[in-house]
Parts: C-alpha cells; structure tokens; sequence
C-alpha cells in the first residue's frame, strides 16, 4: 500500500510537471560576427502532451546573403519527460552544401545512437539524459539550476558525441534588444586551442538562452542575441 501512495504521488507530480512546462515558444536570434550581423535564427518550440517539437531556421543576412545564400534548417523531436527532453530524432540540413547534412536517431530502450554524416552511418552507446544540440538549448527550462554551480551533460549534432562541462555563476545580468534581465552565467573552462563557450539564461524567463558566445581558440567571436520570444504556457 505505501508503495502504492508513493506512486501515485510522484505520478501527480510528473503530471504537474508535464503540465506546467511551456506548449510554445517562439524567438527570435541576430547572429553577431564581431560587431556585425551575419544571420538570424528563428525558432518554434511546440509540445503536444507528451511529445516536443523544435523547428530551427538560420538564413544569412546583409552581405553574407548575397555570396553565400545557405539555409541552415535543424530539428529535434521527441518525449517530454520527468526529467526534460528526451530526443528521438535530430536532423541538419543544410539547403546549398548538402555534404554537411547530419542526423542523429536515439534508441533509448537498447541505449544506442546511431549517427549519420558525410563519413557514413555508425551506431554508438547512448548515455542516459544525452541531448541533441539544439533540445540542450531547451532542456534549460527543465533542469533545476537555482543552487547549482555546474553542469555537465552528453550532446550530439549528428557526427559525434561529446561531453560538455560548465560552470554556472548566479546573480548576473545580460543585456539584448529586448531589455536587461537577471541571468544565470555558463561558461565551460578556457582550454588551449580550443573553443569557448558562454551562456546568459534569463531565471525570470524560465531559464531561457537569451545569449550565446562562442569565442574560438583564435580570439574570433560569434554571437547568437535574442531579439524577440513569446512563452505560451
């Protein structure tokens, strides 16, 4: 019987939990090179009871648009679970330079991953709470942060898995077109040679990415700033 309570309570808690993550996001990035825009970012994110959906668009912009006029178009579906996003399917298409096309297909009950780019198809073990690289952008809003002071998680983008590691600073702020908000810092620690990685959440916005820097092992800087998000809850 106390096994039986014990359930059902963390079952109404699951249900809540389900219940109160969002049913749509909708933003919007400017993607910086420097000080100059190069591209934008449109994002959906839709769930459907148990089952997400995040459709991401990047196009170029300015003079980038007329040399290069590549579409970049990514998505991650899959399962709304207690613990946050669980990816079924990944998928990177690009609409000029389809070589670089990727996609990653999750089996969690025989806990492989199966990639496949230009080098071929492989499968590999999957590891538990892996993310693909644009639900690890979501997955923020589902992972309890107040009080921590890292993160690690396992990620793909459809050619290879690897680990990240992160340290969170509280009681930051980021600033984006949008305004200046309260924010949870994370960045990974600067390696030689290479790339680094900074991430502003928003705590009041759910914990959403509202900038992103990647600097690379040469000093050259990329950023990705929310200029526009509507939360439907």
């Amino acid at each position: 019987m106390v096994r039986l309570i014990v359930f059902l309570i963390s079952l109404c808690f699951s249900q809540l939990s389900l219940a109160a993550s969002p049913s749509r996001i909708e933003a919007r990035y400017d993607v910086l090179k420097g000080s100059v825009k190069v591209a934008t970012i449109t994002e959906t994110y839709t769930r459907t009871e148990n089952n997400y959906h995040i459709d991401s668009v990047t196009k170029p912009y300015g003079l980038l648009s007329l040399f290069k006029a590549e579409t970049i178009h990514v998505t991650s579906q899959g399962t709304v679970t207690t613990q946050g996003l669980r990816p079924d399917t990944f998928i990177h298409q690009r609409k000029l330079d389809t070589k670089r096309d990727a996609r990653a297909d999750f089996n969690w009950q025989e806990k492989l991953i199966t990639l496949n780019d230009k080098s071929g198809k492989r499968t590999v073990p999957l590891a538990a709470g892996t993310q693909d690289r644009l639900s690890a952008m979501y997955q923020f809003i589902f992972t309890e942060l107040s009080d921590a002071t890292s993160l690690k998680f396992t990620m793909t983008a459809g050619s290879k898995v690897d680990d990240y590691s992160y340290q969170i600073t509280a009681n930051k702020s980021v600033t984006v077109p949008l305004g200046t908000f309260k924010a949870l810092y994370l960045a990974n620690l600067p390696q030689a040679d290479k790339s680094r990685t900074e991430i502003w959440l928003a705590v009041e916005h759910a914990y959403f990415p509202y900038k992103l820097d990647i600097t690379d092992s040469e000093g050259g800087r990329l950023s990705q700033v929310l200029t526009q998000f509507q939360l439907e809850p």
